[in-house]
C-alpha cells in the first residue's frame, strides 16, 4: 500500500500546485489517464498503469472508509488532507462501469479565505449583493450549474456578515464542503433521518438570525425555505438553473405561490464564472452575476419581458463588457456564446 501512498501522494500534490477543483480517473484496459479540472477546463495530468490504478483506488477506498470489496454499486467517501500549512476536504466518488470502476475526487480547501470583493469581475455587483444581506428577513437565491461558484459566494457572504455583526446562524448542508467559524453547521444525512426538511424544523427551534441551505433541490425544501424567510428569518440558499429568469420559473414549477414569492424573495444573483486571461494564460476566474432584485424582480413576477429594461444585464451583456474590458479573450468570448445560449 505503501506505493499507492506515495504515488497518492505525487497526484495529491499535482492537482494542489494547479488549483484544480477535481481529478478525474478513467480506466480503460490497459491504462488509466488522469484528468485536473483547471479553472473549468478538463487538462490531462498523466497515465498510470492499470495496475496501478487498482492498487490506488483500494486505497482510497480504504482511506475514506468506502467498502473495498464493493464494485457493483457508486460509493462516497471523505479524506481529511493536509499539504504543508493548508487542508484539505477530498469528497471521492466511484461509478460502475464495464468491468472496471471510475473514481472522481471534489478538492475542497480548508484554509483558503474568500474575499467577497475578489470573486466578482465587476465591483458595482459586489456592492449590490453587500445591500441585499442587510435585510434582516427574506430569502437571497444563488443560482447557476454546479461549479459556478454558488457555494463559494455563500460561504463569502456569511463571513463577511459575521464579520460586521453577531448572528445566530445555521447551515445545513449535504456535504459540509467548508468548515466556518461561529456558524453551527449541520450535515444533511437522510440515512440517520437528517433530511433538509428535518433539519430546517430542527434549525428554527434554534433561534437563528440567519439561515443558509446549502441547495433547494424539492418543493419540500423550497416551500419550508420561503416559510422560514416569511416568519422573519434571512435565508440564502442555492438551486440549479440557467439563468436569472429560469430561477423564477423553477420556483413556480416547485409551486411556490406567487404572493410567497412577492413577500419573501428579495433577490436572485445568477452566476457564470470567466476564465481571466493575461497574455493568452488564464491566471483565476471571476463570477458576472444576472441580478435581480426590486423593479426588476417585480417586472419577471409579473410576467413581464426584461429585454426593454436598460438597467438588467444579461450574461450576453456582461460577456461583451468582459472582452471590451480586456478581461476575457475573443476565443473564450466565443465559446461561452456557442455552449450558453
Amino acid at each position: 500500500m505503501s506505493s499507492a501512498s506515495s504515488l497518492s501522494a505525487t497526484i495529491l500534490k499535482g492537482a494542489f500546485g494547479h488549483h484544480a477543483s477535481d481529478i478525474h480517473f478513467y480506466p480503460f484496459t490497459s491504462q488509466t489517464a488522469i484528468y485536473f479540472r483547471i479553472h473549468g477546463k478538463r487538462i490531462l495530468y498523466k497515465n498510470i498503469s492499470m495496475n496501478q490504478y487498482q492498487l490506488l483506488l483500494t486505497f482510497y477506498k480504504f482511506t475514506s472508509g468506502m467498502d473495498i470489496g464493493e464494485t457493483r454499486k457508486p460509493q462516497n467517501g471523505i479524506i481529511e488532507h493536509q499539504q504543508g500549512d493548508d487542508f484539505y476536504s477530498l469528497r471521492l466518488s466511484t461509478l460502475p462501469t464495464h468491468h472496471l470502476e471510475s473514481l472522481a475526487i471534489r478538492v475542497l480547501p480548508q484554509t483558503q479565505s474568500y474575499n467577497l470583493k475578489n470573486l466578482f469581475l465587476f465591483p458595482y455587483q459586489y456592492k449590490k449583493i453587500k445591500q441585499w444581506i442587510q435585510k434582516r428577513s427574506g430569502i437571497i437565491l444563488f443560482t447557476g450549474p454546479t461549479g459556478s461558484g454558488k457555494t463559494t459566494t455563500l460561504y463569502a457572504l456569511l463571513h463577511a456578515l459575521l464579520k460586521e455583526n453577531s448572528y445566530q446562524t445555521i447551515s445545513l448542508e449535504d456535504p459540509i464542503e467548508k468548515e466556518v467559524k461561529d456558524i453551527l453547521q449541520v450535515q444533511v444525512n437522510e440515512k440517520a433521518g437528517i433530511s433538509y426538511q428535518s433539519g430546517l424544523k430542527a434549525a428554527l427551534r434554534h433561534d437563528p438570525d440567519i439561515l443558509m441551505i446549502g441547495e433547494i433541490r424539492d418543493k419540500y425544501t423550497a416551500k419550508f425555505a420561503f416559510e422560514a424567510a416569511l416568519t422573519g428569518h434571512l435565508v440564502m440558499s442555492t438551486l440549479h438553473a440557467k439563468n436569472a429568469v429560469g430561477t423564477i420559473h423553477r420556483l413556480q414549477d416547485m409551486e411556490i405561490k406567487q404572493i410567497d414569492l412577492q413577500q419573501s424573495l428579495i433577490a436572485v444573483a445568477a452566476i457564470q464564472l470567466l476564465p481571466l486571461t493575461i497574455n493568452d494564460q488564464i491566471t483565476r476566474r471571476a463570477a458576472i452575476l444576472e441580478l435581480l432584485d426590486g423593479r426588476l424582480l417585480d417586472n419577471v413576477l409579473k410576467g413581464g419581458d426584461l429585454n426593454h429594461l436598460t438597467d438588467f444585464q444579461s450574461f450576453q451583456h456582461l460577456r461583451k463588457k468582459a472582452y471590451a474590458y480586456g478581461f476575457i479573450s475573443e476565443k473564450v468570448l466565443f465559446e461561452y456564446q456557442v455552449t450558453n445560449e
